[in-house]
């Protein structure tokens, strides 16, 4: 099935909402808004502190750094510990919203998702008038990171689902699991789950300067080696702590786990949170053995190069010899081109949200007179009308008179041409409804195919009007 257009419709925050703190890296206050955004808008930061505001998106081929969180950077423009942030708006099922930050860095909180959950929560989530796109797996795809042995796939599954395989080779954090079956799960099973510490990574990042916004509410540290006198008085100094212990299960006190497998909980909201960069919803199962922040952004640079390239490439799979949904004559009686402007020939498929339809390139066409002698090419101007009167089709399914309306553009983005058309091609066109049909305006992302090939996409919109 590849990727697919589904019934549900996507999401947005209701309200804006605000929360402050500390940035974990940087130790400098933070303000972070969550702002409503509309359909297929996604999710992006936005640096209302530097000039002109500049916005990056949630993409993973704008990772840079995944040494201590996953650091985004867009023309020089840079986004700390994105993760827990993304992992909140996608554990409720928010589609699109902007990030709006003051710092670099979104605040700590408490290690957690826990408290940009409620923020979301207290703004609220509205449904948009455009279908959420899935990308549905239907092989196993996975990266291997050979130096750390780390290790995530994605599998067939019914819907998005989780689980992660924590291993640190130590006896205090021994072996942990976790997973989520239901994405509508995560506030409850997984986003309280603070992030955590070896005593030894605390005390190089203290040692260099690199953990100024710490303290023992925001990150679980496990005591992997013993305490000395030297390094407790260290820990006192940047805690802000009288006293410091270990407590018997080996972590440090002034704090109490949420669930046994916390640390394997917050892997799994890590990896959440890693993947929404990938900018597409998965429907499968995701296996993450040992993972990180290289290894997840990794991941995500993959599928999301996959779910590029099958967006592209993914040609109808029709049969060109089976009789036609609509053949030359039907197609007649609906739209109001006729020759030698129209051009379409069949219509293989048509539902409320999508058609297909084919037109058998010859040399006799009008065009190839001047476009060029001796050397014949369908102009590409004409590929994106035939598109255009593929979405027509679409449009005017929706009236019970089509005979008595003409179809008009409104406006076309993003056209591009992937190969030439020659005599003798078959094309085959494909529009998706963008957003559903509202008073005869018509948003659609077309394709056209041939030999094999995507040969032109554009996103389109035309609107019908009633003969008067």
């Amino acid at each position: 099935m590849g990727i697919v257009n589904t019934e549900i419709k996507q999401k947005t925050l209701k309200n804006e909402v605000s929360l402050t703190g500390v940035g974990l890296h940087t130790g400098k206050n933070v303000t972070l808004t969550f702002k409503p955004a509309v359909a297929n808008f996604g999710l992006a930061f936005k640096r209302i502190d530097l000039e002109g505001e500049p916005v990056i998106e949630a993409d993973a081929n704008y990772v840079t750094n995944t040494q201590r969180g996953t650091c985004i950077e867009k023309n020089g423009v840079t986004i700390q510990t994105s993760e827990h942030v993304l992992a909140a708006l996608v554990g409720l099922d928010v589609d699109n919203a902007i990030i709006e930050l003051n710092e670099s860095e979104p605040p700590i909180m408490d290690g957690s998702s826990k408290f940009f959950v409620e923020a979301i929560e207290k703004s609220g989530i509205v449904e948009l008038d455009a279908f959420r796109e899935e990308y549905v797996v239907n092989d196993v795809i996975s990266y291997t990171d050979e130096e750390s042995g780390s290790e995530i796939l994605v599998m067939p599954a019914k819907e998005y689902q989780i689980t992660t395989m924590v291993d640190f080779g130590t006896k205090v954090l021994g072996t942990q699991n976790a997973t989520l079956n239901h994405i509508s799960n995560f506030k409850k099973d997984i986003s309280d789950s603070r992030t955590f510490s070896f005593l030894h990574e605390i005390e190089m990042l203290l040692e260099h300067g690199l953990i100024k916004g710490g303290d023992l509410n925001n990150a679980i540290v496990y005591v992997d080696k013993e305490l000395s006198p030297e390094t407790m008085e260290k820990l006192r100094v940047a805690f802000k702590k009288d006293n410091i212990a270990v407590k018997p299960n080996g972590i440090l006190d002034n704090l109490t786990l949420h669930h046994p497998n916390e640390a394997a909980r917050h892997k799994l909201l890590d990896v959440l949170g890693d993947l929404a960069l990938i900018g597409t919803r998965i429907r499968g199962k995701v296996i993450a053995n040992k993972p990180g922040h290289f290894v997840n952004t990794q991941f995500a640079k993959k599928l999301s190069k996959i779910i590029k390239n099958e967006r592209r490439n993914n040609m109808p799979n029709i049969d060109l010899n089976q009789p036609p949904l609509m053949d030359i004559t039907q197609i007649m009686a609906m739209l109001p081109h006729r020759q030698p402007f129209l051009l379409i020939d069949k219509v293989f498929e048509l539902s409320d949200k999508h058609v297909i339809a084919t037109k058998n390139v010859t040399m006799n066409e009008e065009f190839f007179k001047g476009h060029f002698p001796g050397a014949p090419v369908m102009p590409g101007v004409l590929i994106v009308e035939a598109m255009a009167q593929t979405g027509g089709i679409l449009v005017l399914n929706t009236v019970p008179d089509p005979e008595n309306y003409l179809t008009f553009f409104m406006k076309m983005d993003n056209v591009k041409f992937k190969q030439k058309v020659s005599p003798g091609d078959t094309l085959i066109f494909k529009c998706e409804l963008i957003t559903p049909i509202r008073r005869g305006i018509c948003h659609m992302q077309g394709y056209a195919y041939t030999n094999g090939k995507l040969c032109a996409e554009a996103e389109l919109m035309a609107q019908i009007s009633k003969v008067k």
